[in-house]
């Protein structure tokens, strides 16, 4: 039988299509999540991966990038898994949080779903999602005193949470003992079931309707055509090699600074990215998975390169060099709760050393850093006394200037497509109550295009009494300008006990600290990088931010002086 016929109208009909029965899993999940990360921060994402390689086919346009990367090593491990033990079957789903196998840090919680047609695997279906709580230190696990994974969360290695089509109670079991918030654990693993469920329907429909055989060739086109791309963009650049590095704050434990470096090659139509040069796994949980490392350099490479379709196709023309244990390709026990610090760090260093090759396609970076904070304690009030109450949140910052023009203020991390959560939200579920959320003035590098504007958030506890933890960075090195643009505002974080404000110990990162009723934290976030000479800022520019706040008169001042 002669291969099906793909025209260019009906790839792009596939095209469309499979990507909406990911957007549709990620909608799914969004609406039924008890979490608000997951709800209402969207920490989480969806996609198909390919049956035999477990290599990315199709991911959602609302999840996180850096998931759909993760889990295409995390489908690969649990297929290995399953292998040992009669193989994937239909009806079965699989779940794991280990960050070493599947990438990313252990609140990441992946399940992976075989798809079968007419009784053979045609694909498998992979959920991931950040849960709330499961287990460790402190509550909310970005535990920046971890110096053992087991430290920061419960370990789940790949095991059947879904047997013939039937939840198994022993592994629901293990997974609410090991949590604060068991009730929204049980919701989030409902949410994730419910979105493979409707996955796999939509699939099953999409399939019934154009073939198997059309849609696993369109997927292979897809594939094809992201390779292309990838080498004609790599190809437009100057041959050469490109070197940057960059520092993380410290891993938690000790203050040294950790460096993150590339030697990036450019050679005809294909990219060598090589970070022999960072520093070697650390003690505190700044370490990520070799996993993780590859799927920061896809989401940084689709930055660069927005138009390639978001698939495998992508790394096809990218050879990576990284030795083993590095604090980027860390193992077993080494702790990874504060993963996202440093893969925002190895995109900062792809986007300064492409900036090198063409500074005109750069972005300068971002603002480096997602500000975990967690406020916990016990409720008090009548009818919910002794209750256990988490609030885990990420914040906001702004992003790099670029060849167009200024940085966007008060985004979110360039790892993601996330949202940071409301303040309404937050108040709503927490006793806590915002005493300021607003931009935060001078802090977006100055250049021809200025960088985004950090935010202040300013947090009042409304109980009698909290612990806390912050995980953040950019506390120590700002982040950079390009093509001759200043560097964004550092990271501030202060926290007040009987009046007095106080800073960490460790600049950007502490557990342990305890508020009493009315007491406050304070995070200051850091802007952008700007892009290109200050000299060339257009002047009614200078006079537009000065009467919008978002230079002041200060340091108006300090620059004409200068």
């Amino acid at each position: 039988m002669s291969d099906p016929t793909l025209d260019p109208v009906t790839l792009a009909v596939l095209r469309g299509r499979l990507e909406q029965v990911a957007d549709e899993m990620d909608a799914t999940l969004y609406r039924s999540a008890f979490n608000p990360i997951i709800a209402e921060a969207h920490d989480a994402c969806h996609g198909l991966y390919d049956a035999q390689s477990g290599d990315t086919l199709v991911q959602g346009k609302s999840g996180l990038p850096v998931f759909v990367g993760a889990m295409a090593f995390a489908v690969r491990a649990t297929a290995k898994v399953a292998a040992a033990r009669g193989g994937m079957q239909d009806g079965d789903i699989w779940i794991s949080n280990d960050a070493y196998d599947g990438g990313t840090h252990a609140n990441d919680f992946k399940l992976v779903r075989p798809f079968f047609r007419h009784g053979k695997l045609y694909c498998h279906m992979a959920s991931a999602a950040h849960w709330h709580d499961v287990g460790g230190a402190v509550p909310g696990n970005y535990n920046p005193a971890a110096t053992e994974c087991w430290q920061e969360a419960v370990q789940i290695p790949p095991v059947r949470i879904v047997r013939a089509g039937q939840l198994d109670p022993d592994v629901l079991a293990i997974l609410r003992a090991n949590t604060r918030l068991p009730e929204s654990l049980w919701g989030d693993l409902n949410g994730q079931l419910a979105a493979l469920d409707l996955g796999a329907r939509r699939l099953h429909g999409l399939l019934d309707e154009y073939g198997d055989a059309l849609v696993l060739q369109a997927m292979g086109e897809l594939r094809g055509r992201a390779l292309k791309l990838m080498r004609s963009h790599i190809a437009s650049l100057p041959d050469g090699r490109y070197s940057f590095e960059d520092l993380l704050d410290n891993d938690g434990i000790t203050p040294e600074p950790l460096t993150i470096a590339l030697d990036m090659t450019v050679a005809g139509d294909r990219l060598r990215l090589d970070f022999s040069r960072s520093s070697p796994q650390c003690a505190g949980p700044v370490n990520i998975s070799r996993a993780t490392a590859v799927a920061a350099c896809y989401v940084a490479l689709k930055h660069l390169f927005p138009d390639v379709p978001a698939n495998a196709g992508v790394l096809d023309a990218v050879d990576f060099e990284i030795p083993d244990r590095l604090v980027i390709s860390a193992e077993r026990p080494r702790p990874m709760g504060g993963y996202t610090e440093t893969i925002l760090r190895m995109i900062d260093v792809i986007f300064s050393a492409a900036a090198q090759a063409d500074p005109k396609r750069a972005v300068a970076q971002a603002y480096g850093t997602i500000n975990a904070l967690s406020i916990a304690g016990h409720r008090s009030d009548a009818g919910r006394e002794g209750q256990r109450w988490v609030m885990f949140s990420f914040f906001g910052g702004g992003h790099g200037a670029h060849s167009g023009g200024d940085g966007l203020s008060h985004g979110n991390a360039p790892i993601s497509t996330a949202t940071i959560p409301p303040l309404e939200i937050l108040e709503a579920a927490y006793p806590v109550r915002f005493t300021e959320w607003s931009l935060r003035a001078d802090s977006g590098g100055d250049g021809q295009h200025r960088g985004g504007l950090g935010a202040v958030y300013e947090i009042e506890l409304l109980e009698k009494d909290a612990e806390v933890f912050v995980f953040g960075e950019r506390g120590s090195s700002p982040p950079k300008g390009i093509a001759g643009g200043g560097p964004g505002a550092l990271n501030v974080f202060r926290y007040e006990n009987e009046g007095t404000w106080h800073v960490p110990p460790m600049v950007s990162k502490m557990r342990g600290i305890r508020l009493a009723r009315g007491e406050r934290v304070r995070l200051e976030t850091p802007g952008g990088g700007g892009w290109g000479a200050p000299a060339e800022r257009r002047p009614e520019q200078r006079e537009r931010d000065r009467d919008m706040g978002y230079v002041s008169a200060e340091a108006t001042g300090r620059k004409e002086s200068e």
